[in-house]
């Protein structure tokens, strides 16, 4: 008889997490590099980005591409969220810290990938060539500048 009882929550249990698992089917996105849709980022500061899954400005995960063109940069900011870094294109160039020193960042080519934790203070960006990042993270998302009266983009020191 115990034996029996065991076998059957085994089996409960075994089914209760199969139906717990399953979820409304989602339709599977695929995105091609030509159908990615590039807006210019609202307040003009330089660069591009492309929202390829979930909303940023909302609650759960997001995906974006952020395209710098050649010699932009970001100056010093945080983000509320951890945001998880890959580089698609160019070499991305990155430094940590309150104060912009774009001949102090660290370069990262195709493939690389770096995460920013929440709240640390960050600046990165392009200086020679065009870079394409991919970004992934929980949203709300949230921006904060370091220096608001300086902007958020600056030109890089190419190099």
């Amino acid at each position: 008889m115990k034996s029996k009882a065991i076998g059957f929550s085994v089996v409960v249990f075994l089914v209760a997490t199969f139906a717990l698992g399953q979820k409304a089917t989602e339709p599977v996105i695929r995105i091609s590099p030509e159908q990615v849709k590039w807006v210019d980022e609202p307040d003009g500061l330089g660069f591009r980005q492309a929202v390829v899954a979930g909303d940023p400005s909302k609650a759960g995960i997001y995906v974006i591409h952020v395209r710098f063109p050649p010699g932009v940069m970001s100056r010093p900011h945080t983000h509320r969220e951890d945001r998880y870094a890959t580089v698609i294109k160019g070499t991305w160039y990155t430094g940590e810290g309150t104060e912009f020193a774009p001949d102090k960042t660290v370069p990262l080519k195709p493939g690389s990938f770096m995460k920013h934790p929440a709240g640390t203070p960050h600046f990165d960006g392009a200086k020679n060539e065009e870079v394409i990042l991919q970004l992934v993270g929980i949203g709300p998302s949230q921006t904060t500048r370091v220096r608001p009266e300086l902007g958020l983009f600056a030109p890089s020191m190419k190099k």
